[in-house]
């Protein structure tokens, strides 16, 4: 794991495309378990979710899954796989995933633990709904930097 965290340490944002997407494959690869499996079935649910989503990897070797802005990080304990949503509580929840981390005011989390069944759609649908979050405020800045522009002319 050490070779994969030394690594990322490359670039100001630690590991960017397709070069953070080989150190995740060699992270998985390197679990050798049912963590892997697990991380591995959730990156394929992020990416059909969301197809123009951006792997990193950062904070010593954790991937990270961002489109305008962070959306969800696949940590790696001995006891489960946890997602963990940047932006979590702003997110609706309606299918009841979110089982970690729900006293904070912004971040919640998903832990999977071995053997746990994964409610695909639902998943899909709460990344999507973190993609929406995300794209909606990258274009409320865009638009709140055009009329500061306009307002300075």
């Amino acid at each position: 794991m050490k070779k994969i965290a030394t690594a990322a340490k490359k670039t100001g944002s630690e590991a960017e495309g397709a070069s953070a997407s080989h150190l995740i494959d060699a992270k998985i690869q390197e679990l050798g378990d049912w963590r892997g499996k697990m991380l591995s079935r959730l990156r394929t649910l992020i990416r059909e979710a969301d197809p123009d989503v951006v792997e990193e990897l950062k904070w010593r070797g954790v991937p990270v899954w961002s489109h305008d802005g962070i959306i969800c990080t696949g940590e790696t304990y001995k006891a489960a796989v946890k997602m963990t949503f940047a932006k979590g509580a702003a997110l609706e929840d309606p299918a009841g995933l979110f089982n970690s981390s729900l006293e904070g005011n912004v971040r919640r989390a998903i832990d999977f633990p071995e053997g746990a069944k994964i409610d695909e759609k639902a998943l899909k649908a709460l990344i999507r709904a973190a993609v929406a979050l995300n794209t909606s405020k990258a274009k409320s800045k865009t638009k709140a930097k055009g009329k500061s522009a306009k307002a300075s002319a």
